[in-house]
């Protein structure tokens, strides 16, 4: 088998050297969708320039080599469990507070006497310097944010050339505000989103079986109760062994799983990080959309920098299921009805009276989760897509209304599987319908979702470059 198209066109045949805490596969495709990209949208207009130079592309990957690098060494010092289960949570739940409650000022005289939109009423309780009033984003903004990547991954003599540092800069920043921002907040993308991700709803639960042709004989019917009851008896007895064993096997996999404290970095080109980042307070206190900054070190949250009181419990006590748990119950309006609000507040106790175990077992399946063949998938899976045949495939068409109002209605019409449909009914209240409704309303308007992905993607960026907030490098 010849060389790949990374070999090729990025190391003139030579074997592709490995990355920093990645496997061989993954490394291998990581470098073979750069191959893809930088053939794709560099070649064409460089070529046009020169023909002759060939070190152009090596040295772009070699450019990009380095950042991978840099943010990889990095994400091993995030706490991922603390962005997943504590801060994404509570951006999201403020996120929806404020979306309600700028919806009920539409058409009052909190909004100028009904004049004011709901977008913008939002944009006043959700300001933020990168976005303006009426949802268009700060390019400078980001070009700062994305040049202080480049200069702490970088070493001096790449960061140095600005031609290079512009054209990956721009390329970043284009693809960023351009194409994946304004697609990932449209509503209809969340719903296809969801609706993957909880399987297609159209498949039905179990397999009717056809009723029994009546018999003149009772005691045959007799016996074919007491089977059937015994054949019912049997299966939930084997699956109750079942789940016991797994449930054993994932405690003591849980209680025996290794500490997922960062450790320091190994790489010299990246900057130490302080020990303890602060959490960002409530979204209404974020900077305002008029303020002006001049450099990369521009605070993107306000942190809380309060010393805290007991360091010793707060670093073996996380209570990641809290956050969780205030998520689902704003999602549901678990407040507005009894029987949601008792089944949360019971949650709420259990998962409180196991804090340390479940401290343990949430870390233990995200990185499960997260695995490296997920994630070699993911990249396979976006190498497929964007690439399909070695070069761009076209845009995907934006679905109908129609198809959107689709996707909505099965969302809505969701009750669940197996047990989770015995439960769902006492969460949702007698309405399942409107409740999932008022579930997807918070997401149903493009500009409120860039101000949310703004701040989770701020939030990203402070864990993984924490002199961004302002601590000293």
């Amino acid at each position: 088998m010849g060389p790949s198209l990374a070999s090729r066109l990025l190391f003139h045949s030579q074997p592709i050297p490995l990355l920093n805490h990645v496997a061989p596969d993954l490394s291998n495709e990581l470098h073979d969708f750069v191959a893809l990209a930088l053939r794709a949208y560099v070649s064409p207009w460089w070529s046009k320039i020169t023909r002759y130079d060939k070190d152009f592309l090596p040295h772009l990957n070699l450019i990009i080599t380095h950042v991978i690098r840099a943010l990889d060494t990095r994400i091993q010092l995030l706490d991922l469990p603390d962005l997943v289960f504590h801060d994404a949570p509570t951006i999201i739940v403020q996120h929806y507070r404020d979306y309600r409650n700028a919806a009920a000022k539409v058409q009052t005289a909190y909004a100028t006497g009904g004049a004011a939109s709901l977008p913008a009423l939002f944009a006043h309780l959700q300001p933020h310097m990168a976005i303006s009033h009426d949802g268009v984003l700060d390019r400078e903004y980001y070009r700062q944010i994305v040049d202080h990547i480049l200069k702490s991954s970088l070493p001096p003599e790449d960061y140095e050339p600005e031609s290079e540092r512009i054209i990956v800069r721009e390329v970043i920043v284009k693809v960023l505000i351009d194409d994946v921002l304004p697609k990932i907040t449209q509503p209809w993308f969340i719903n296809r989103s969801i609706l993957d991700l909880i399987g297609n709803i159209d498949e039905p639960s179990y397999i009717p079986v056809p009723p029994l042709e009546p018999t003149s004989s009772a005691s045959h019917s007799f016996i074919i109760i007491i089977l059937s009851f015994l054949q019912s008896f049997s299966g939930m007895c084997l699956a109750l062994i079942q789940a016991y064993k797994q449930a054993i096997s994932t405690i003591k996999l849980v209680q025996q799983s290794p500490s997922r404290t960062p450790q320091p970095p190994t790489n010299p080109t990246v900057s130490s990080v302080p020990e303890r980042i602060a959490r960002a307070p409530s979204m209404a206190s974020a900077p305002s959309a008029d303020s002006s900054f001049s450099s990369a070190k521009s605070v993107l949250l306000h942190l809380d920098n309060t010393p805290a009181s007991h360091p010793s419990k707060q670093a073996t006590q996380h209570n990641y299921a809290d956050q969780p748990l205030t998520l689902l119950s704003e999602l549901v309006s678990a407040k507005d009805r009894f029987t949601s609000s008792s089944i949360l507040s019971f949650l709420t106790m259990t998962t409180s009276s196991m804090t340390p175990f479940v401290d343990k077992l949430l870390p233990h399946m995200l990185y499960n989760f997260l695995s490296p063949s997920f994630i070699l998938n993911v990249t396979r899976t976006a190498k497929r897509t964007l690439f399909p045949n070695g070069y761009p495939g076209p845009q995907p068409p934006i679905p109908s209304v129609e198809e959107q109002a689709e996707w909505r209605a099965k969302l809505v019409a969701w009750r669940g599987t197996g047990g989770l449909a015995l439960f769902t009914p006492l969460l949702l209240g007698p309405d399942p319908s409107a409740t999932l409704g008022a579930a997807l309303d918070p997401l149903s308007d493009p500009h409120c979702n860039l101000r949310l992905a703004v701040f989770l993607l701020d939030r990203i960026l402070v864990g993984l470059f924490p002199e961004l907030a302002g601590f000293p490098m």
